[in-house]
């Protein structure tokens, strides 16, 4: 294996490297380091050997399917696109058949994972949510089901005057296997009264992860970047997650979220492709007790997200199939990918595609 020294220009990087090799993790000053550095092709390099130390030459991906049940949603985020007021063009409600339906078109097409997240919609009662999980788990009960952000949890907790554990239990007992990591947005509280006023704040959205790690479930993570936030408030965020991680080890990913302003109230220019793929660097070396870094396709791009498996990245997420949240933001990425084209993007950059169920657990290894 080539030595770090003759990839890596800044020899700062290096020293932060050896740093989490002797067991130290990586301080609020050495996270800003990173983004600040000049020698992107360093910091790629030691993201990538990190990454490497975890995982090997391996990149990941799930054949899966996202269902979103509503875009109906009592909380109107400004930098969300997707969610509409009962009423408003666009807006959309899924039946339970149309739900299963979708469900059998993705099992049919060979899916390990429903991908489930909406709008907290305004009529629905609790058990509707419930029934989900249960109607997909009794149908499919070979399928992986990665449901309901933290968000989404806090607000069937309030409209059921259940607590939190109580209606995680009952979502594990239908057939939750999992939760994604979504809603956590920037932890920091005076961007979040402005993005996001009415939705849980960080230490809520800490508590809802930390409590679903304790029952068995576990959750991804993410962080939403490139609107109001500054480089000091990303690295505050990976800090805290590392901290839970520490704590309970229930984080399986964590996925780094590229913010599309178009038609939000947000007005931003978007990230570029080197923020984009510091971003993935610095999250990969700052946390690094997470098994794995996601590189989004949906919002980076195939272009950028092939590229950040070279910056630390050793997950692709998956198929997909008819992702609506960000596209209503103005994405420009396919809606869904073939599982020969995830291979190809991960072949042509050097890496061995694995496909995988949604715990990680290896499936096929393309040598």
């Amino acid at each position: 294996m080539q030595r770090l020294e003759s990839l890596v220009s800044d020899k700062n990087l290096v020293e932060l490297y050896e740093k989490l090799e002797r067991g130290f993790p990586l301080s609020l000053e050495d996270g800003l380091y990173l983004y600040e550095t000049d020698d992107i092709f360093g910091l790629a390099a030691i993201a990538n050997r990190w990454c490497e130390r975890l995982n090997g030459n391996f990149v990941f991906f799930v054949v899966n399917r996202h269902i979103n049940p509503t875009n109906y949603c009592v909380n109107r985020c400004a930098f969300c696109a997707f969610s509409k007021t009962r009423g408003e063009p666009g807006g959309y409600e899924l039946t339970l058949s149309e739900i299963l339906d979708k469900a059998k078109e993705a099992a049919s097409e060979g899916a390990r994972e429903f991908h489930i997240v909406g709008g907290l919609h305004p009529d629905w009662p609790y058990e509707y949510y419930i029934e989900i999980v249960r109607l997909l788990k009794e149908n499919f009960p070979h399928i992986h089901i990665k449901a309901y952000t933290a968000v989404e949890i806090d607000y069937f907790s309030r409209i059921s005057g259940k607590s939190v554990e109580d209606v995680l239990a009952e979502l594990k007992n239908a057939g939750l296997d999992s939760m994604p990591g979504g809603g956590a947005e920037i932890f920091n509280e005076e961007i979040r009264k402005v993005l996001c006023p009415e939705k849980i704040s960080s230490e809520r959205w800490l508590e809802i992860h930390r409590t679903a790690h304790k029952l068995g479930i576990k959750t991804n993570c993410t962080m939403l970047y490139g609107h109001l936030e500054s480089l000091k408030d990303r690295v505050e965020h990976l800090i805290a997650l590392r901290k839970l991680q520490e704590e309970t080890g229930g984080f399986q990913a964590f996925v780094p979220l590229s913010f599309h302003p178009e038609n939000t109230a947000v007005c931003v220019e978007p990230a570029t492709g080197v923020d984009d793929l510091k971003t993935i660097a610095v999250s990969r070396l700052v946390l690094h007790n997470v098994p794995h870094i996601k590189a989004y396709w949906i919002m980076l791009g195939e272009g950028i997200a092939q590229l950040a498996l070279l910056f630390g990245a050793d997950d692709l997420e998956g198929t997909v199939y008819e992702e609506k949240i960000t596209h209503s933001a103005g994405a420009t990425s396919p809606q869904g990918l073939t599982k020969k084209r995830l291979l190809k993007m991960i072949k042509d950059v050097g890496k061995i595609p694995v496909e995988r169920d949604a715990l990680y657990n290896r499936i096929r290894v393309y040598e």
